[in-house]
């Protein structure tokens, strides 16, 4: 039964989960010791899956490809070779501002740092934040070689400011609008002795401020001259809160799509405890480069969702391109899981009115007759079973035929794999924001339905005649 107790405790776990995770790549190595601690055994996707044997009914393994997307998967004790895949598809990356190549720049007295945009972001809310850096640095090592380490900054750091009121005209206040290259570069600090500064600087990167190499060697315990070259973000300092007046909902950076990586894990991990009857394959796979597409070599549009099917049944005798193969992936499904369009009530007009999701009213399962989504009604009535039987609620988007819609993972990998697919995700508020706001209650539910589809999916798969 979902109790107030256990929701709280979900969501204060959630909490942890993003504050410990400012990029993909801290995600990743999150999950990755959560994986660990449930018992799962990391695996390189350069070794012989198949050769070493290195795969077993029963058995729960993950490895990541780039250190910012990770698969898990526990394979069922009763799996035989053919059998099908049950998946939960999510994405670790979300809008942020990155570091440039060349980040160097100050001007009228300040150091700042150049900045790209990555993804579609509402910029405007990066103004005025507690904002910090983290990412992926490549270091010299001190006996020779190089090695990737990651840096999390967690102090304020960094200031986008907004212009000061009196200095802005009638139609500038009136509308805020963000130019990306020349209004959000943040400021350092501000710029003192740059003789002192330059004698100071010998050896390091001139690509970059010597007074931000000199705070990433000191977190990173080495030298400024040791730093390569670098993958940074800025983050938001600020951790997630609940709120409301009945601690209703909670706002976070980065809930798009965390989220859904976080209750993708908890789920795999509550399953994953009693494999005994599993006849399939439950897995999690938490892509990187959504917000950008993810036509890249470790995105949803790259072969990895295919890979997984192919190797882990070549593990179990399935030679690669066979029969069983096929099968396989006719057999899997997958659960696309991204945050939905939760109705606002100060902009109730954006929505269809009978295609209105609320927060805390369970789960939505996104529709769009172009393919925006891969949702079909094969698909969507699987998720509609399996939260009428849980009791667990379950609402339907469809986009208004007069705006955009988005799109998610769920489409690529449909189209990669052949793999049914349906598209899904917990109602928010202010997506893309820096702070985004879900309901606690949703965070429940729909962990609860990723338990229930990977302990029921195949039971009622093979009820239907379809």
């Amino acid at each position: 039964a979902r109790t107030m107790a256990a929701q709280a405790s979900l969501v204060r776990g959630l909490g942890s989960f993003l504050v410990a995770s400012p990029t993909p790549y801290h995600m990743c190595t999150r999950a990755a010791t959560q994986l660990t601690e449930a018992g799962f055994t990391e695996i390189k996707e350069t070794d012989p899956w198949a050769e070493k044997s290195m795969l077993k009914p029963g058995g729960k393994y993950f490895y990541t490809r780039a250190a910012s997307t990770i698969v898990a998967f526990a394979i069922g004790a009763a799996f035989e070779a053919g059998n099908g895949f049950k998946v939960v598809g999510a994405h670790t990356d979300s809008p942020v501002l990155k570091v440039k190549p060349v980040s160097k720049k100050s001007a009228h007295g300040y150091i700042q740092i150049g900045v790209e945009c990555y993804g579609g972001g509402l910029w405007h809310t990066w103004f005025d934040r507690d904002l910090s850096l983290a990412g992926a640095v490549i270091i010299e090592k001190d006996g020779g070689g190089f090695e990737r380490q990651l840096v999390h900054i967690n102090r304020p750091l960094l200031r986008v400011p907004n212009l000061c009121i009196h200095l802005q005209t009638a139609d500038e206040r009136s509308k805020f609008e963000v130019n990306k290259e020349t209004h959000l570069a943040p400021i350092l600090a501000m710029e003192l002795n740059k003789t002192a500064e330059a004698e100071g600087a010998s050896g390091m990167d001139e690509r970059h401020a010597p007074e931000l190499l000199k705070i990433l060697a000191a977190e990173l315990k080495v030298k400024p001259e040791q730093i390569k070259d670098m993958d940074l973000s800025l983050f938001d300092t600020q951790p997630g809160q609940v709120w409301g007046a009945n601690e209703e909902f909670f706002s976070s950076p980065r809930l798009d799509n965390q989220v859904s990586c976080f209750m993708g894990l908890e789920a795999l991990v509550q399953h994953s405890k009693d494999l005994s009857k599993d006849s399939d394959v439950s897995v999690v796979c938490c892509f990187d480069h959504e917000e950008v597409g993810s036509d890249s070599a470790h995105g949803a549009g790259s072969p990895i969702m295919q890979e997984v099917v192919e190797r882990v049944n070549t593990c179990f005798g399935v030679a690669p391109g066979a029969e069983k193969f096929k099968l396989s992936l006719q057999k899997s499904f997958v659960v696309s899981s991204d945050v939905a369009h939760g109705i606002h009530p100060n902009y109730a007009s954006k929505h269809e009115a009978k295609h209105a999701p609320m927060l805390n009213s369970g789960v939505v399962i996104k529709l769009n007759s172009n393919q925006r989504y891969a949702t079909s009604a094969t698909t969507g009535f699987v998720i509609r079973e399996l939260s009428r039987r849980g009791d667990l609620g379950c609402q339907e988007f469809v986009v208004r035929n007069d705006c955009p819609c988005g799109s998610t993972i769920g489409p690529k990998i449909a189209a990669l794999t052949g793999i049914r697919t349906v598209d899904i995700g917990i109602p928010s508020l202010s997506m893309h924001s820096i702070r985004e706001t879900i309901g606690c209650a949703d965070v429940a539910t729909s962990t609860a339905l990723f338990v229930a589809f990977f302990k029921s999916f195949r039971a009622l798969d093979d009820s239907c005649d379809f």
